[in-house]
């Protein structure tokens, strides 16, 4: 043991210079265990298909947006006035990645409270005689006020007129679409038979998910109610699909935009998306309303998706615990919800139980506008939930990928998220494991599920964490 920690120290020291580092030099690894945990070959897939089309992956490889999609949104993104384009978009960008919740008058209650005891003590501490009750009174006021200016998150809501709604396009058109896209495959790959016939899109923005719903179910989809409070947005988005020209036909049929959710608590519909949504809802009572809302409106799947931080993936966990729970008493369809994507269990998220707290998401790649300011190739980073009503299938219990997918030299790294609730760093080599599950394995990525069965680990704490660059440990921490 001795000798392989001086000779992991002596690597640790060399990559340093090097400009490398290492993550939990000593973590602790988890081998699959042989002959117990196989590839769950049910479906008989292994006959037919080969391992890099395995049915856990569900990735996709870059997504482009729809060529009448783009050539109306360069269209309108060309037509538009003024200039410095493309400084106020990457700032959008950058406000509505590091925007947070509403915090609610419940919250800052509690902190308030906690603060005055806090700040009451202390000044008693520090004071050499007994402090006059007024006097006191009113230095732990002043504190207090002082303290919540600067720890509360200080929410406002955009207002989307015309301008920002356009600048909402150049900025976040082609990455909605990707992330949308990718959550939307997950159903489709997973469901084939699945044909929905109505769509409701809750804070439908520039209208992504009734193309990206299109692309994927254009011939059963009939109706697409796209809901925004925005009448700028809900303008900007029938344009989007009119090729930019108010006196085209849409490109897409059966398109209805409103600016408030259906009334009738009956209506229901096939698929019912909110992305990027939730975490606009000005307090925490208006979202729990919202998403409860959106699940009685919810025939089959309900999609939620959120950026790809610690508050978004804390959001889609309040909405996947509110739903679970099934406290609200005003339903007309008894039937219990069940975790779809990304989770292979109903349990409380692992991750939110960890030292360090790291969000749950996912990365896609897509190809952005084509716009002077803009690359090639970018990545979307987000964070989704789907829920479905009645319970799923046996491959529902299928780990999922939530971390880069480390191959070396004869065994595979891959971090999982298994069916008992727990994150699992396993290994698989082909010398302990069936070929197929090594395959397997080598051939996923980031946010696929690995077809195993039966899945049990054995560890091992004298193994070490491979070596990473300091780009690869930002991205997968992110």
């Amino acid at each position: 043991m001795a000798a392989l920690q001086s000779k992991v120290f002596l690597i640790c020291n060399l990559c340093r210079g090097r400009g490398l580092i290492t993550l939990r030099v000593c973590a602790r690894r988890n081998y699959i265990v042989a002959h117990e945990s196989q590839v769950d070959n049910s479906s008989e897939f292994l006959n037919s298909t080969p391992h890099r089309r395995h049915p856990g992956i569900t990735s996709l490889k870059t997504v482009q947006l729809p060529q009448h999609l783009e050539q109306a949104a360069q269209i309108l993104i060309h037509q538009a006035p003024g200039s410095q384009l493309a400084e106020r978009a990457q700032s959008l960008c950058n406000f509505l990645w590091s925007r947070k919740r509403a915090t609610g008058d419940r919250a800052i209650q509690e902190r308030a409270v906690e603060l005055e005891k806090r700040v009451r003590e202390r000044e008693q501490q520090r004071a050499e005689g007994p402090l006059e009750q007024s006097r006191l009174e009113e230095k732990v006021r002043k504190q207090v006020l002082s303290e919540l200016r600067k720890t509360t998150y200080h929410w406002k809501p955009l207002r989307y007129d015309e301008e920002l709604s356009l600048i909402y396009l150049a900025a976040r058109l082609d990455g909605g679409y990707a992330a949308v896209s990718r959550a939307l495959h997950e159903i489709k790959k997973r469901v084939p038979d699945f044909a929905p016939q109505t769509l409701l899109d809750f804070g439908s923005g520039t209208g992504t998910v009734a193309w990206a719903a299109h692309t994927m179910w254009g011939q059963s989809l009939r109706e697409y109610v796209c809901v925004d409070s925005s009448a700028s947005m809900n303008k900007l988005a029938d344009l989007l699909l009119r090729g930019g020209s108010e006196t085209q036909d849409p490109h897409i049929g059966g398109v209805y935009f409103r600016q408030f959710l259906p009334v009738s608590p009956k209506v229901q519909f096939d698929l019912v998306v909110s992305a990027f949504s939730l975490s606009e809802l000005p307090s925490a009572s208006e979202r729990l309303s919202s998403i409860q809302t959106l699940w009685r409106k919810t025939s089959n799947f309900l999609v939620l998706i959120e950026n790809g931080t610690k508050e978004g993936h804390s959001i889609l966990m309040e909405a996947r615990d509110i739903i679970l729970k099934g406290e609200d008493k005003v339903t007309h369809d008894p039937r219990r919800g069940s975790v779809f994507a990304p989770c292979p269990h109903d349990a409380p998220c692992p991750k939110l139980s960890e030292k360090i707290q790291l969000p749950c998401n996912f990365p896609q790649a897509y190809r952005p506008l084509q716009l002077r300011w803009n690359t090639d190739r970018s990545f979307e980073k987000f964070s989704f939930v789907i829920l479905q009503r009645g319970s799923g299938d046996e491959t529902n219990q299928w780990p999922r990928i939530v971390q880069p997918v480390l191959r070396r030299v004869r065994h595979v790294h891959c971090h999982l998220c298994s069916a008992d609730g727990t994150l699992q760093h396993a290994v698989v080599t082909t010398s302990k494991h069936t070929r197929d599950l090594y395959r397997c394995a080598r051939n996923s990525e980031w946010g696929d599920r690995l077809p195993v069965r039966n899945i049990k680990t054995e560890g091992d704490s004298e193994l070490n964490q491979p070596l990473q660059t300091e780009e690869q440990l930002q991205n997968s921490t992110e």
